[in-house]
């Protein structure tokens, strides 16, 4: 979901917009939920997106939007990543929660110097991301990316997942071509004519193309490979917050489960508050897409956000056999205990 840096800028200065807004009619405090009529100071939370305002985040803007946060006794602040990304805003504890990707956790719990984050809930239960082509290069398997051009950001867990899908269907990695990716944005690469194949995640770039009414095909690297089916996004947590504050945590998780909650039930409503977050958002496009994911983001589990066991050692050690990671982490770098039970 890659935007230019002005549509970044507009986009936090809308969020900011609201958040102002939003703070107030709350000016920090809240009464007491004794019904004494009290006042108490709100808890400050700062939650760090990954890129620009999108569907993957509207359930924190829900909550934010509806009260939820507040009734759990927070005042979250929802910012836009610094250029060192998410993963560093936690770990250094300039944010206590925010998204991440397991396929970079591993990385950074693996390091030398480990980043010290913890994967808390899953945003979206499965990896619906895959490679979307114009019709007419008819790629309609990972094998048809023989002799093809891909728009690639040169990075080794990109490659590795790539390669597997294309041997798992019986194809030569070799024989994709690669080029540098520009940065622009899926569609406008796919339909230059130099690029026949390009990384995407199905609720956003597939359904824009939906709304341009384009002709394309979409394969999804899940369904080419079980072990692929990994976590991408969650939310991640500082782990020093956790431990000394794990109240807290469970009260934003509590609230934020329930904004997501709302965004699957109530699709076209929380579509209209991510909007009202980013007002450079396409609605057209923000409503396709939510309603593609209200479907998605709980999936076929009993609740939001929880994050299956199997399915993320699987992942963890997938990228060890690859060398994506230098130690086995087994199920290390997530837990299901400040979700709520």
């Amino acid at each position: 979901m890659k935007k230019n840096t002005i549509k970044r800028i507009a986009a936090g200065a809308a969020a900011a917009a609201l958040m102002f807004s939003l703070a107030a009619c709350g000016s920090g405090q809240t009464e007491g939920g004794d019904g004494s009529g009290e006042q108490t100071e709100l808890k400050k939370i700062t939650f760090v997106l990954d890129w620009t305002p999108n569907t993957n985040h509207t359930g924190v803007y829900a909550a934010q939007a509806l009260g939820y946060y507040k009734d759990a006794g927070l005042d979250v602040e929802i910012q836009q990543p610094p250029e060192d990304g998410a993963n560093i805003a936690v770990a250094t504890g300039k944010a206590q929660f925010g998204v991440g990707f397991q396929e970079t956790i591993g990385p950074a719990l693996t390091a030398d110097d480990p980043l010290p984050i913890t994967a808390v809930a899953s945003i979206i239960d499965h990896n619906t991301s895959g490679m979307i082509s114009m019709k007419e290069k008819n790629i309609t398997s990972f094998k048809d990316l023989e002799g093809k051009t891909y728009a690639s950001w040169d990075t080794p867990s990109e490659k590795e997942i790539i390669q597997q899908c294309m041997e798992d269907q019986g194809g030569d990695y070799a024989k994709l071509k690669t080029v540098p990716n520009s940065g622009a944005d899926a569609l406008s690469l796919m339909q230059t004519g130099d690029v026949d194949v390009v990384w995407v995640y199905e609720a956003w770039d597939v359904m824009m193309a939906e709304v341009a009414g384009l002709d394309y095909n979409f394969i999804k690297f899940s369904d080419a490979s079980p072990v692929l089916d990994f976590y991408t996004p969650v939310i991640i947590a500082n782990n020093d917050f956790l431990k000394e504050d794990p109240e807290t945590a469970r009260a934003f998780l509590a609230a934020t489960a329930k904004g997501y909650e709302y965004a699957i039930a109530n699709p076209k409503e929380a579509g209209e508050i991510l909007c009202q977050a980013d007002s450079t958002l396409s609605p057209e496009l923000v409503q396709k897409s939510q309603a593609y994911l209200a479907d998605q983001y709980q999936a076929e589990k009993p609740a939001w956000g929880t994050i299956d066991k199997d399915r993320w050692t699987a992942f963890n050690q997938w990228m060890f056999e690859k060398g994506l990671i230098p130690a086995e982490l087994g199920s290390e770098g997530f837990t299901n205990d400040y979700l709520p039970q």
